[in-house]
């Protein structure tokens, strides 16, 4: 990124393979925003808003373009009808989110005409897409008494347990995981609803979080062994469930751990490709990051039922994440390519086939 970005923004498109970018701005409120559409294979790309004061252009650009490539895999991985998309805002959500941004926001999302549908992220809320949703249509995730599917956060929950369970029989020939050790990176929306699941299965968990009062009431409720965010990472544990921002694993950090799987919910949790080498040669099984944790945008899916939208078929359909686990990590050993390749490959060739669910 030395070179930045924006100077060479059409060979980071064309590198990536995105499909479009998209700039808006609103001086009123202040709405700093870019698009990514990386893909309409499937279907409309859908993605969430990350609200962030980033430290440079650059640096919100650069979210936009993998987060948005990372959706296209997360929802062809799981055979879903949808293409890949992210946006940003640049702000800071505690201080400069207002209704007026956020509306400004949605009519940007909605001169898309549909390419793009968003939803909720980091740093934006349910209630933030209802305000987005009173000047555009594409928006998902809307509560579930608007007709939408809520919080993305326990569906999200539930795919990554789902993905350990798979994990677990294809390691340990069994999915009870009760009395393993599970250590969760992050206690947030995600993570603490993760925490209390692996709890109710009898699992021993290890957490930390840099917000102390989601660390003590995560606490209370499993009786985890809570630990520093500085030493999480490397804590003696049968399953590493990353669970916070990306980019935690790289050439420092992966000679350090002392698990045998990465299961979890963050994005792009691999600073590089080459990092889910790095975790093959250190003979942990690394579940791709856009497999473990697309219960969110699965959820999401059930929104268009013609039935509406229903918590418990949600359930159900969660349970492919179970499926899609097992069949990455048995290609990945079959052919000797690594769980990374295996999951591009999956996701690539239905992108190639125009199908989903095959």
């Amino acid at each position: 990124m030395s070179l930045g970005v924006t100077q060479h923004v059409f060979d980071e498109l064309r590198e990536r393979g995105h499909e479009g970018l998209w700039f808006g701005s609103d001086p009123e409120s202040g709405l700093r925003t870019i698009i990514g559409i990386h893909s309409t294979v499937l279907g409309p790309s859908l993605g969430g808003t990350r609200i962030r004061p980033y430290a440079s252009d650059d640096e919100a650009l650069f979210d936009v373009l993998r987060l948005s490539r990372g959706m296209t895999f997360k929802a062809a991985a799981a055979g879903l009808p949808l293409g890949g998309g992210k946006a940003v805002i640049i702000a800071d959500p505690e201080r400069d989110k207002t209704p007026e941004l956020l509306k400004a926001y949605g009519r940007a999302v909605d001169r898309l005409g549909g390419a793009y549908v968003t939803a909720e992220d980091v740093g934006s809320t349910v209630a933030d897409m209802t305000v987005v949703a009173s000047v555009t249509k594409h928006v998902s995730g809307l509560p579930i008494e608007s007709g939408g599917s809520g919080d993305p956060s326990p569906a999200t929950a539930h795919g990554v347990l789902a993905s350990i369970r798979a994990t677990s029989e294809f390691l340990w020939g069994t999915s009870d995981i009760s009395g393993r050790v599970v250590a969760v990176q992050g206690v947030g929306k995600v993570g603490a609803v993760l925490a209390e699941l692996l709890a109710d299965i009898g699992c021993k968990l290890v957490i930390a979080d840099v917000s102390a009062s989601s660390v003590e009431k995560v606490e209370a409720v499993t009786g985890a062994r809570v630990v520093g965010v500085d030493e999480i990472l490397f804590e003696k544990c049968d399953i590493l469930a990353p669970c916070a921002l990306g980019a935690v694993f790289d050439e420092i950090s992966v000679p350090r751990l002392d698990c045998t799987a990465v299961v979890g919910s963050a994005n792009n949790m691999l600073l590089t490709s080459e990092d889910a080498n790095r975790l093959a040669s250190a003979d942990i099984t690394y579940v791709p990051d856009f497999v473990a944790n697309a219960g969110g945008i699965i959820n999401i899916v059930e929104e268009f039922h013609p039935d509406g939208y229903s918590w418990d078929r949600a359930l159900v359909s969660l349970q492919k994440i179970h499926d899609t686990t097992r069949r990455v990590l048995e290609e990945a050993a079959g052919s000797g390519r690594g769980t990374l390749d295996a999951a591009v490959f999956l996701a690539e060739s239905r992108l190639r086939s125009g199908l989903v669910g095959v």
